[in-house]
């Protein structure tokens, strides 16, 4: 979502060369203009104080209840303290469990691992280890580029048109927002990028592109140390890569000597219906990165999966305090407990299904809007039908009414929906005429 710029606050200063304080605020958020950095961006969209949150549901300290068609950028998959995951964590520490581990054998990080193997890996067939990085996504993207680069001795590497990776300076230089690479001051000097399988011009066969590139001696293009490439572009503007596009972009990689990673970190853990995003085209890529849902509760953590002829890693030659975050290993064990659960696999594909349907109705109703997704997303394209500024008076709207929902695209366009996986079909039904009711007033 594209920060708009916020209004200039009347200030007032104490005389003695205190820093200037804003006047004429909302007490209930003065502090937050006062102390908190400029850089703040979600709270300008949705200006509530929010207090509790259970399920689908959160509710504002004043008591008003909103739908969370949000879910923290895709790190709330479970929704809101699922039930299941948050009696694990409270008697964790109850019983006075480690919290904090670094890269200590512990208890909690044995059960995480047993339980990714037995749950995840094993039944795809996906023989993987875990490399535990920082807390965040763009931490396992860094490890993931760093890794490739020195198993393959390559500097250079291959992303895609419209791909966000984070906000670090690697992760950066692969991702397509030129406002977000300057803001970093990142450069792509060592990054081609190439059209993803879709996007706002239209479809574009990348992977016979790529194969000019790299078959052809004179195209100009180093042999890459690996491609990146997300299953689906959320913050893109909701693009599902084909099936066949992945296949294809897999077998590329793999004659060309390619390492090919795949970026999990929103699409992944059910997001789209599937625990991988890349399952549908029945690929392996060389390394995964995961984040986000994989904590469980919202809880930080993020992992690097490579294959085991890549775990070129000599010991502590990439660090990060809370690698070893105890908290969300307990969180992502319960979660992966979910799994294993027929009721939460038919609630997953139902709530799939819904999704599908509205996207059908709203397409016929509005004939100009397109409407992209899969499984437990779906975009809500505005471009030809009104744009960028409906897009964000429809957002307006819905949250009005109780609906809280993400814009992202090039231009934030597109209206993004991420309900939790674990939303009852009348919460579903509720959210999404929300939604349908915002459009229409518009």
């Amino acid at each position: 979502m594209s920060e708009t710029g916020a209004a200039t606050l009347p200030t007032t200063s104490d005389g003695g060369g205190a820093a200037a304080r804003p006047v004429d605020v909302d007490p209930d958020t003065r502090v937050f203009e006062e102390y908190e950095s400029e850089v703040r961006l979600y709270c300008r969209t949705f200006p509530e104080v929010f207090d509790r949150a259970k399920g689908t549901e959160l509710f504002t300290e004043d008591g008003r209840r909103y739908l969370d068609f949000f879910c923290g950028a895709g790190s709330l998959n479970y929704g809101h303290n699922n039930g299941l995951i948050k009696r694990r964590v409270a008697d964790y520490l109850a019983a006075d469990g480690l919290t904090h581990g670094l890269d200590l054998h512990t208890v909690a990080k044995r059960d995480f691992l047993r339980a990714l193997a037995d749950t995840v890996l094993r039944p795809r067939g996906l023989d993987y280890k875990a490399q535990f990085v920082g807390p965040t996504g763009t931490d396992a993207v860094e490890a993931a580029l760093k890794l490739a680069r020195r198993v393959t001795g390559r500097s250079g590497l291959v992303a895609f048109t419209g791909a966000f990776h984070g906000m670090s300076r690697g992760s950066l230089s692969v991702t397509g927002s030129l406002r977000a690479r300057r803001a970093g001051g990142a450069s792509g000097q060592d990054v081609t990028f190439v059209p993803y399988a879709d996007g706002p011009r239209g479809p574009f066969d990348s992977v016979a592109y790529l194969e000019r590139l790299l078959g052809d001696p004179s195209s100009g293009t180093e042999p890459p140390a690996a491609v990146i490439v997300e299953p689906v572009q959320l913050e893109g503007g909701v693009y599902p890569a084909p099936a066949e596009w992945l296949a294809g972009l897999r077998e590329l990689t793999a004659r060309h000597g390619v390492l090919l990673v795949l970026d999990e970190i929103q699409a992944g853990c059910g997001r789209t219906g599937t625990f991988f995003g890349f399952e549908d085209a029945g690929i392996v890529p060389d390394i995964v990165t995961v984040s986000k849902s994989i904590g469980g509760l919202g809880l930080p953590l993020a992992l690097t999966l490579l294959r085991r002829d890549l775990d070129a890693w000599r010991p502590g030659e990439h660090t990060g305090t809370f690698r070893g975050n105890q908290l969300a290993f307990v969180a992502a064990t319960a979660a992966l407990a979910l799994w294993r659960d027929p009721a939460f696999q038919a609630g997953l594909a139902a709530g799939a299904e819904r999704m599908r349907r509205f996207g059908e109705e709203l397409t016929a109703r509005e004939p100009h809007a397109r409407v992209r997704g899969r499984g437990m997303v779906l975009g809500v394209d505005l471009a030809e039908a009104g744009g960028a500024r409906r897009a964000q008076r429809v957002q307006r709207r819905a949250f009005e009414t109780g609906l809280i929902v993400e814009l992202c695209g090039r231009h934030d366009e597109v209206i993004k929906l991420l309900p939790p996986l674990t939303a009852t079909p009348a919460e579903l039904d509720e959210g999404l005429g929300l939604l349908a009711a915002a459009l229409r007033s518009d």
